[in-house]
Formats: C-alpha cells, structure tokens, sequence
C-alpha cells in the first residue's frame, strides 16, 4: 500500500491505495469520479484523459502513486462559465450536436479545454491536430471540431 496525497479538481484527497492501482480507477472506484472513462485500457482511445498540473494525459497509464504532490482535473472539474450550469466547451458541445453516445466526451473536453488555455486562437488544423488522440466512433469528428470553434469564439481573449 502506498499514500497517494493529490489535489483533485482542487480539494486535497489522501487514500492509500495500492501501489499498482492506476489513476483511473482511483479516480472512478475510490473517489467516486466516474465522469473519466475508461475505454481501451491501453492509452490509444483517450476517453480516460484527465489533466495532470494542466496537461492532458491518460489516466489509464498512470499509477495513482505518481500523482502524488500533483494537481488533477477531471471533467467534474470543470468550471461553469458565469450564469451557466455549463463551462463554455460542454455548452459548445451541446449546441454543435459534438455528442451522441457521450462516451469519449470527457476525454476530448479535457484534451480541449488544455489546449485552449495555450491557444486562444486556434486554426481548425490546430484543432483537429490537438484533438488527433481521442476517438469518437459515432460523431464523425466534424461537430467535434465545429464545437471547439464555437467555444474558442465564446471564450473570448484572457483578460
């Protein structure tokens, strides 16, 4: 057993766990923070992505141990935008249709929302090419792509 000692979504939680458990399932089955999925196991289909100190990473390949110290964010954590229940990527995604079985969502809301705090302004081949990681097998990628836009456009410049 190890003591894994993070901040998650910005609340300290501390649990031992045992050395071999991954961050996926001590997210989901320990901390009951089911939003990160767990789709391939393998790192390939990214529906496990969380960020990690603000990048993405896959939470299916990592231990839980090593983010001990760290800062996670997980889909939970997202924050709402201002008069809304929704940050402005779940609301974009909900309005460009980016969405149908809902599976991969978490995983490309996390991959975009850290590629835009370094983008403000991204071509859709940064999208597309930010985006490459996670697989959808039922949207087609262009409402995916179409709601980043529309959320870059929302999201406005950092003031």
């Amino acid at each position: 057993m190890t003591t894994v000692r993070a901040y998650i979504n910005g609340q300290l939680a501390e649990l031992d766990v045992e050395a071999r458990r991954s961050l996926a399932d001590f997210l989901r089955d320990d901390l009951r923070l089911t939003g990160t999925h767990l789709g391939c196991e393998h790192g390939v289909c990214g529906a496990c992505t969380v960020q990690l100190d603000g990048r993405p990473v896959r939470s299916c390949l990592l231990f839980a141990a090593q983010v001990n110290g760290h800062h996670v964010r997980t889909v939970e954590g997202l924050e709402p935008s201002p008069g809304s229940e929704l940050h402005p990527l779940q609301q974009a995604f909900y309005e460009a249709n980016a969405l149908q079985c809902g599976f991969c969502t978490p995983g490309f809301l996390m991959t975009a929302e850290a590629f835009l705090l370094n983008n403000r302004k991204p071509t859709e081949d940064e999208i597309r090419e930010a985006l490459s990681g996670n697989l959808c097998r039922c949207t087609g990628y262009l409402s995916i792509v179409k709601a980043v836009q529309l959320a870059v456009l929302r999201m406005g410049e950092p003031t």
